[in-house]
């Protein structure tokens, strides 16, 4: 643990997510829709470190208190893909420009920003005065809570949880969820980070049941939907993929909405993300009763 002072805020590094999520539950589980990235990845930490799965000595939690000592903000580095973008909740400016100034400090290499608008802006702009360079917009990026479910048209099918034996095929169509969804939002493919887990995370996700698959009337697993256990009562749909040749049957919207009702059904509110520029999956979640929250951007610092 490592605490900065700066004019009106500190900051407080944390390697340990127990000790982050000590400091900061309160904060977090006040907004835990806007918090589901950061809650979500520190649970899974947590549960990652009792299996005996060390973290990158990279890695940090922030803290972000105001002169008063109140929790104002939080983020973290976890990124387990490089550059290794920092994640930034909301949090005032002055803290986003001190975040930057102590990441400069600390000589970390910050090449790209992810997170809470305007606080991710505000992060990217001071590093790239203090280190030099500019900053773009790799993707921005709403986040979506479902209201009322409205049940879309009934395809064939059902829905199936994966196995183990299903962990070829989910790496295979994670690996392409990235490149597809570049295609279909206008960038070039391989423009967006591939967030692929290993064979050990992949497992993990399909034993406690994150991943299920559609499964058309002739046993065929057509679409895969992602979704992550509830962290402050909250769950997080994702990834949602569906091969190219199988588009257009209505398995995703069919597969989105039954797991988000079993999510529901379970006491959880559910939340995704959609690429702003990807009209097909904002069209698709809108019609679901999904709405939006909060903006996000994932930002790059070019040199």
């Amino acid at each position: 643990m490592s605490a900065v002072p700066a004019a009106g805020v500190r900051l407080r590094f944390c390697a340990d997510p127990g000790e982050f999520l000590a400091a900061a539950g309160d904060y977090l589980a006040a907004d835990p829709v806007v918090s589901t990235v950061v809650t979500t990845v520190a649970h899974r930490t947590l549960a990652q470190r009792a299996s005996g799965i060390a973290q990158p000595g990279r890695n940090w939690w922030l803290v972000v208190r105001d002169g008063s000592g109140a929790v104002v903000g939080a983020g973290m580095r976890t990124a387990p893909f490089a550059p290794y973008p920092p994640f930034v909740l909301p949090m005032p400016g002055e803290a986003a420009v001190a975040l930057a100034r102590a990441l400069h400090e600390r000589g970390e290499e910050v090449l790209a920003v992810n997170g809470a608008l305007p606080a991710a802006r505000l992060l990217a702009a001071e590093l790239a005065r203090l280190g030099g360079g500019r900053v773009q917009v790799s993707q921005h990026t709403r986040l979506h809570e479902l209201g009322q479910l409205a049940w879309p048209a009934p395809v064939p099918g059902h829905l199936e949880a994966g196995t183990e034996d299903d962990v070829a095929l989910a790496t295979e169509w994670f690996g392409a969820f990235t490149g597809d969804a570049d295609e279909q939002a206008g960038r070039p493919r391989g423009a967006s980070a591939d967030d692929v887990p290993d064979r050990a995370e992949m497992l993990r996700r399909l034993r406690v049941g994150q991943l299920w698959f559609w499964v058309s009337e002739a046993g065929e697993k057509v679409h895969l939907t992602g979704v992550s256990p509830p962290s402050f009562g909250v769950a997080r749909v994702g990834p949602v993929y569906t091969p190219p040749a199988q588009r257009g049957r209505g398995w995703a919207s069919n597969a989105v909405a039954e797991v988000s009702r079993r999510a529901q059904a379970g006491g959880a509110r559910v939340c995704l993300f959609t690429d702003q520029a990807n009209p097909v999956s904002n069209k698709l979640y809108a019609a679901l009763g999904y709405r939006p929250v909060a903006d996000m951007a994932n930002l790059v610092i070019v040199r």
